[in-house]
């Protein structure tokens, strides 16, 4: 199939390689030129515009949008919409609010411009590994660019079977073992990856606490018989081995301790990208307990700062009734 690819970063670059070997034809737009004559090289369709990129697409137009949410998606959907016609076709494949897919997805429809949400996981690693995606949008133009999600899609590879799903067959068996899903209406699969993200907040935290405690097991606040100087990069690496926490996440753990214990390149500072703000703020909607996810998203905001006021208050407070005084820093 041909394809529009608009937004060239490490994702929709990789994505755009991935899909010309998949033999699809790509047509890629940035605003780096750079990025797009590096593509060209590789045999992708260079265009100049949003407007060539959609001149040179041939009818049923289809786009893919792989740029930052917000602001700049918005342009984007705005101005490929003015340019495209009915059964054309927008795909956002980035981190937008789910909300907005509804929003956009109604506005393109007046058209006759089919709008398609796809929660996209797989990060640096999806030009090899492939990427898992969760897809909203009408079932009928969903189904028409599955030669797309296919070749996108990891595909079953070695992994074992789930139990049971043997006995699925036909819609019942659906295309979730290869990578992707079709899960529902607009703003549904950007729903999805949202909670996808909200998830990795609360995993990624585990996992960074139980490894502070093992830092931490040599404490001179700790009895002598009970301080232990533990080997991070070896609890690592034998969890990845037949434990039930083995994961990616913990594979990705592994590889970092094993460059550098005391990970001294990493300055502790975490961002956010909002799916986590999302899906808290989806929980609180739902009236559903998220405490776990909440906390995981806090830990994150208080990352960025030394030491906050409330700390401060604390200190101060344990100080007035008790006489505590703060040790000095180290």
């Amino acid at each position: 199939m041909q394809l529009g690819m608009v937004g060239l970063g490490r994702m929709g670059s990789n994505m755009t390689r991935r899909l010309m070997r998949g033999g699809h034809t790509m047509v890629v737009s940035d605003l780096s030129a750079d990025a797009v004559k590096g593509l060209v090289g590789e045999g992708a369709v260079a265009s100049a515009s949003l407007d060539d990129l959609v001149g040179k697409l041939t009818a049923p137009r289809v786009a893919w949008i792989m740029v930052p949410s917000g602001d700049a998606t918005e342009k984007t959907v705005q101005a490929l919409l003015a340019n495209m016609q009915a059964d054309d076709t927008i795909i956002d494949g980035g981190n937008s609010y789910f909300k907005d897919d509804v929003r956009r997805s109604k506005i393109c429809a007046a058209k006759g411009v089919h709008y398609i949400d796809v929660g996209t996981s797989g990060g640096v690693w999806g030009l090899e590994r492939g990427y898992c995606m969760m897809i909203g949008g009408p079932k009928e133009a969903v189904l028409r660019l599955d030669p797309i999600f296919e070749t996108l899609a990891p595909g079953r590879g070695d992994i074992p079977r789930t139990p049971g799903r043997e006995k699925m067959t036909g819609t019942a068996a659906g295309t979730a073992e290869d990578g992707y899903i079709h899960c529902g209406p607009s703003g549904s699969g950007h729903f999805v990856k949202m909670v996808h993200n909200g998830i990795e907040y609360g995993l990624m935290q585990a996992y960074a606490e139980g490894f502070d405690i093992f830092k931490n097991a040599t404490s001179k606040d700790l009895p002598e018989d009970i301080r232990y100087d533990l080997n991070l990069p070896d609890i690592a690496e034998v969890w990845r081995r037949g434990s039930v926490v083995s994961s990616w996440l913990l594979d990705l753990t592994a590889m970092a301790l094993a460059e550098n214990p005391t990970l001294a390149e990493y300055s502790g500072f975490v961002q956010d990208s909002g799916e986590g703000r999302w899906t808290i703020q989806a929980a609180l909607e739902e009236a559903v307990p998220a405490e776990v996810l909440t906390a995981a998203l806090y830990t994150r905001f208080r990352s960025r700062q030394d030491h906050t006021f409330a700390e401060k208050m604390l200190s101060a407070m344990r100080q007035k009734f008790g006489g505590h005084v703060e040790p000095k820093p180290h």
